[in-house]
């Protein structure tokens, strides 16, 4: 007789056929549903008591994740969600993650998981030559900006200090403009850097502006490194990269552009020339969950110098010794602050692989023309009023005469009616309205239902 956990890991046809039939009419959703928030007390009430001691019936419990769980969740990968940064991975991609899960890969080391890193690799490469980054480029995939960005950031930090031969207690500061990112700024208060901040130009962070701002300081060399944003996440703005970039190689600043959202856009032939002076970026990351069609979550960070990363993330520990060899290794471990890892460049990489580029290209030039045409219909709208002529994919625009209070209740109506997934944002301090746009599913008759609710 088998006992209680040799019988949690033998196989369940039943259970195998029930998961599979769940995930095959998931998958057949054209379209997804937006789906709704879900009632905490409600959600709680029927989650109660099912964590006991005897288990449950594997029907059951899928049962109420289909019924109760998955019902309380808004879709992000579907066409009416046009808030934050979308989600809408290709079915290969989403297909490929399942078989990742049940390889139940620990993608840390060359030595456990070679074939999984090379795959990862290859595409690491393809965005790394999009980018125009040197063949000496390489790195790793990470959970998310906000991981890729403290790892990129913590090599920025160790680098300086080895250069400039200072300790932790020396004053280091990092060079931004008030459009970083979030998760740039909440970097900084764990690795113990101060943000130098630059005034923008229209909302966008450039090379004059970081010159100016250096030459009246009067301790510039404290200034170890510049944050340019390849599409800002509000509105889409492609920083000055071609002059940030003069500006860091001339004072031997590290530069590091953190395109999470808009980096997909090196993809993209009619607006590539937006991201001039990429090529010479110490560090990158960008997030192929939001604009390369992968599923969460997986943020692409590469770097320049490799070596530069390894000296800093490796992580030193006896029983690791045999993972530090010759030859072709190639640990993702050594290039961010993880260890533990899935391999979750993998759904991309089968995808790509499935699909080729020109396809990834055709999807995210799809975004750019719908945002290019719903700024148009703003602009012909007596009501309604563009705040930024898009650069990438997102677009704000004001309701004239709306209050903060009719932006929230106009948004949490169009969600209610499952008309879309719209959220209000700010704008130099006013509440706004905006759409992002990723979902190649995204139709202009979804934009115009929605903007007619705003008559």
């Amino acid at each position: 007789m088998s006992s209680a956990p040799d019988r949690m890991h033998q196989p369940d046809n039943q259970l195998v056929d029930l998961v599979f039939d769940y995930m095959r009419e998931r998958l057949q959703y054209d379209p997804v549903p937006l789906d709704h928030p879900g009632d905490g007390e409600h959600l709680r009430s029927r989650l109660a008591g099912l964590l006991n001691e005897r288990g449950n019936a594997a029907t059951d419990v899928l049962k109420l994740y289909d019924h109760e769980l998955s019902r309380a969740v808004i879709s992000a990968d579907s066409p009416r969600y046009l808030s934050f940064i979308p989600c809408a991975p290709t079915k290969a991609a989403l297909l490929f993650d399942m078989v990742v899960s049940c390889a139940s890969l620990q993608g840390i080391s060359w030595l456990e998981a070679a074939g999984a890193i090379a795959a990862e690799n290859q595409v690491l490469r393809l965005i790394a030559d999009r980018a125009g980054l040197p063949e000496t480029a390489g790195g790793t995939f990470v959970s998310g900006g906000s991981a890729g960005n403290l790892s990129a950031l913590v090599v920025a930090r160790d680098t300086a200090r080895r250069r400039l031969g200072v300790g932790p207690e020396a004053r280091l500061r990092i060079a931004v403009a008030d459009q970083v990112h979030s998760s740039v700024k909440n970097t900084f208060n764990i690795i113990g850097v101060e943000a130098f901040k630059v005034p923008t130009v229209d909302r966008r962070f450039t090379g004059e502006a970081l010159r100016a701002a250096l030459a009246a300081d009067p301790n510039p060399e404290t200034v170890i490194a510049v944050v340019g944003t390849a599409g800002t996440t509000n509105e889409g703005i492609v920083d000055d990269l071609q002059g940030l970039s003069e500006v860091t190689r001339e004072r031997g600043m590290w530069f590091h552009v953190d395109g999470a959202y808009g980096g997909a856009g090196l993809f993209a032939p009619s607006v590539r020339e937006r991201y001039n002076g990429i090529e010479h970026a110490d560090s990158f990351i960008v997030d192929p969950h939001k604009w390369l069609f992968a599923p969460f979550d997986c943020a692409a960070l590469l770097y320049r110098n490799p070596q530069l990363a390894r000296a800093v993330h490796t992580q030193d520990a006896s029983y690791l010794d045999v993972l530090h060899t010759e030859g072709d290794e190639w640990n993702p471990t050594d290039y961010a602050y993880h260890l533990t890892r899935r391999a979750r460049g993998l759904p991309l990489w089968f995808s790509l692989a499935v699909h080729g580029t020109q396809a990834y290209t055709a999807a995210i030039e799809e975004g750019l023309t719908l945002a290019r045409e719903t700024a148009q219909v703003i602009r012909d709208t007596e009501h309604l009023e563009l705040l930024h002529d898009p650069q990438l994919s997102a677009v704000c625009f004001r309701r004239t005469g709306w209050t903060s209070e009719d932006y929230y209740r106009w948004s949490q109506q169009l969600l209610a009616d499952q008309v879309g997934f719209v959220t209000p944002t700010g704008w130099d301090g006013e509440t706004v309205a905006r759409f992002a746009f990723v979902h190649p599913g995204t139709t202009m008759e979804m934009v115009h239902e929605i903007l007619a609710t705003m008559a």
